[in-house]
């Protein structure tokens, strides 16, 4: 086990069968934002210290007993990501409340996958025909914009990494998911130099006329490849090159063979569906120490997500729609 890591050890939680993390591990305790966001926009932060489980592909495939790291003291609690959603997760049902922590399910999600067993040919029969069409059209459309050919460079070795990394971050700069999400790829280049030294680093880069427009970086979990660091030139969005680069991506990781899966990881996106060959529903559970203020964090939390979802429901309802449609004619 990693040194500063959290060992597990077991903790039962009634007669409910939780899945466990299996390979993932505890990761130490920190400091947390928990975000009431609408899109993009974060209304509130609540700060708490939190001990992170974060569950693999493979952990959320396979369910068994639970095991959770005891909680240290200036810990207030747990963050629990990619946990499988089939078994009790609502605050107050067995399972959560035997051991008197508040919960707060943060939030539902298929995390999406592809099975890299199957072969291009069967991946590629499982999409509709309006999919596969796309994809041609847009590899199209990328090439002519190169001169008639794709340029996609790929990346491995802790030598190769370091070109790739200058390159992409240049790139990851101008993300949104750097500037909003604060998930652009990583300034030091220490944190996937591990990853390229065991063979668990896969990174490619699109070129248009020798310029860098778009980057792609996974890292190996067991036997799945992490869909880790994405992002494009945002001046490059109309060539649509994060679809182009991820499916050319994926068709050498058919022909290598090195990895089972390819692991979408958390959260949803159209892309993600439309390649993805599987999927589990997962939920992000958050599992706080009864306090006073953690009992206002979780109120207030809960209250919000379901203000959201009546709001969601509520602005597409069929009477909403016509209102909405009669008031801007």
């Amino acid at each position: 086990m990693a040194a500063g890591r959290t060992a597990l050890v077991e903790l039962d939680f009634g007669t409910a069968a939780i899945p466990a993390p299996l390979m993932a591990v505890a990761l130490p305790p920190q400091t947390l934002a928990l975000k009431l966001q609408v899109g993009a926009r974060t209304l509130v932060q609540i700060d708490r210290r939190l001990v992170r489980i974060p569950y693999s592909l493979e952990d959320a495939l396979v369910v068994v007993r639970a095991s959770l790291p005891r909680l240290p003291d200036d810990a207030d609690g747990y963050l629990l990501t990619s946990l499988p959603d089939a078994h009790p997760a609502e605050a107050g049902e067995p399972g959560f409340d035997d051991h008197r922590l508040l919960t707060a399910v943060r939030q539902r999600y298929v995390r999406y996958h592809v099975d890299l067993t199957a072969g291009e040919a069967k991946w590629l029969a499982g999409m509709s025909a309006n999919a596969r069409s796309g994809i041609t059209r847009k590899t199209r459309k990328v090439a002519a914009a190169n001169g008639g050919t794709l340029d996609i460079r790929a990346y491995r070795t802790p030598g190769e990494l370091a070109v790739f990394h200058r390159l992409a971050r240049a790139i990851s700069a101008t993300t949104y998911q750097e500037r909003l999400l604060d998930a652009g790829l990583p300034d030091d280049l220490a944190d996937l130099l591990p990853f390229a030294a065991t063979d668990r680093l896969r990174a490619w880069l699109m070129f248009v006329r020798d310029v860098p427009i778009a980057y792609l970086c996974c890292t190996g979990d067991g036997g799945s490849l992490r869909y880790a660091f994405v992002g494009h030139d945002p001046a490059q969005t109309d060539l649509s090159p994060g679809v182009v680069l991820l499916a050319e991506a994926l068709r050498q990781l058919f022909a290598e063979r090195r990895f089972v899966r390819f692991d979408f990881t958390e959260g949803e996106g159209q892309h993600k569906r439309q390649f993805a060959t599987g999927g589990i529903a997962c939920i992000d559970v958050l599992l706080l120490r009864p306090t006073i203020a953690n009992r206002v964090t979780v109120s207030a939390l809960n209250v919000f997500e379901r203000g959201l979802t009546i709001a969601k429901r509520a602005v597409t309802h069929p009477a909403i729609k016509r209102f909405t449609r009669t008031i801007t004619r």
